[in-house]
């Protein structure tokens, strides 16, 4: 299997770094150092070649560089840029994303992209040239915490399938935030709410069906692990539109879900949020060697699955596109017991994925430091270990 690949990363006034180049060369690559010096920020950096907010969700502004006062972006205005050369499924490219510092009479700026320093419309096109996903701590509550956080997650997902879906979530969100404000007028004009629940429609069918189809796909991969150290899991969508789907023409459905707002605005104006559709959709999950809820899971067995996950979802990309996707792993190996981490290794040997890892112990990746290219990251500089 073919890996896509960064070779080169530079970082320009972006979070700790002023600047920063890192020649890589390798598809296993290794980033160790003290808590807080910016190991986080470099893998960071790599995910805003994904359209959507990288790994942390942050905005435009606060990734750039900080200095030492608090201010941000100092005589730089807060500009920032990331570019990579790639080695990635149309060949050799330089990919770079950032912003600009803002025009006088600008309050507000917008995510540049560029391919070969030529302009793109977004980030939607890097996915021509790679796939970037991530294991971060944060995601360590997901099967705990509330079901957006596992929309999220399902979307960032389908994302990596299907470059565009995030502009149609997007879109989503804004022609529900645009009825209710309609609902909020006493007596709301009939023919607009009509025009915006069959946007809406239309748009909630096309978000549902990209991801039942992923998670369909999904599942399919996950049946076929063997893995024992990364158990398999049952998933589904809880949603009636996405169970509906499978048999169900989407115009058929389009045009239930219409009904649905419509003869649910009076319940939506009083709520002053709309309760029906895949904005409330949530990703169910089962540990299965036990055939219990991921949440009744033990947090080593969460871990242990939320990996296989991730694997598996990696496994599919690379079956997809016919190249492995670019990893970001953050600080996992660090509550892994020893043989877990051996497997994990083992897992990701097989993908032949180029993996960026992180931690603070350099002693946790001994046994594939021979073979990765080891930095040591220490207050915004990074040096490359002998």
């Amino acid at each position: 299997m073919t890996a896509a690949a960064l070779r080169r990363l530079t970082l320009t006034n972006f979070r700790s770094y002023h600047a920063a180049s890192l020649d890589i060369g390798a598809n296993l690559v290794v980033l160790t150092g003290p808590n807080g010096a910016g190991k986080t920020n470099l893998i960071e950096a790599i995910s805003f070649l994904m359209p959507g907010r990288g790994l942390r969700r942050a905005t435009l502004e606060e990734v750039a560089f900080s200095e030492g006062d608090g201010t941000v972006g100092g005589s730089w205005g807060g500009s920032w840029a990331v570019s990579a050369e790639v080695e990635g499924m149309l060949g050799l490219a330089t990919l770079g994303t950032g912003i600009e510092p803002p025009a006088a009479e600008v309050s507000t700026r917008t995510r540049l992209c560029r391919i070969d320093r030529e302009p793109v419309g977004s980030a939607a096109a890097f996915a021509d040239h790679l796939r970037v996903i991530w294991l971060v701590p944060a995601m360590d509550q997901l099967f705990m915490g509330p079901a957006s956080e596992r929309r999220r997650f399902l979307d960032r997902l389908v994302l990596a399938v299907d470059a565009e879906h995030q502009g149609r979530v997007n879109a989503l969100e804004r022609a529900l935030r645009s009825r209710n404000r309609l609902l909020e007028d006493p007596r709301p004009d009939p023919h607009w709410l009509d025009a915006i629940e069959h946007e809406t429609a239309e748009l909630a069918v096309a978000v549902a069906a990209q991801r039942a189809e992923t998670v369909h796909r999904l599942q399919a991969a996950l049946a076929t692990r063997k893995d024992d150290a990364f158990p398999s899991a049952e998933i589904a969508l809880e949603g009636w539109m996405e169970r509906l789907l499978p048999d169900h023409p989407a115009m058929e459905i389009e045009e239930r879900y219409r009904g649905i707002l419509k003869n649910n605005r009076a319940r939506d104006a009083a709520a002053g949020r709309t309760l029906d559709g895949p904005h409330l959709t949530d990703l169910a999950v089962i540990y299965s060697p036990k055939s219990i809820p991921a949440a009744d899971a033990s947090t080593g067995e969460q871990k242990a699955l939320l990996i296989g996950l991730v694997l598996a979802h990696a496994g599919l990309l690379a079956e997809m596109t016919g190249f492995a996707p670019v990893l970001l792993l953050d600080e996992v190996v660090a509550h892994l017991d020893p043989d877990r981490r051996l497997a994990l290794y083992a897992a990701l040997a097989r993908l032949g994925a180029q993996v960026f890892m992180t931690g603070a112990d350099p002693a946790a990746f001994a046994e594939v430091a021979s073979q990765a290219a080891v930095f040591t990251v220490n207050s915004g500089q990074v040096q490359r270990s002998a």
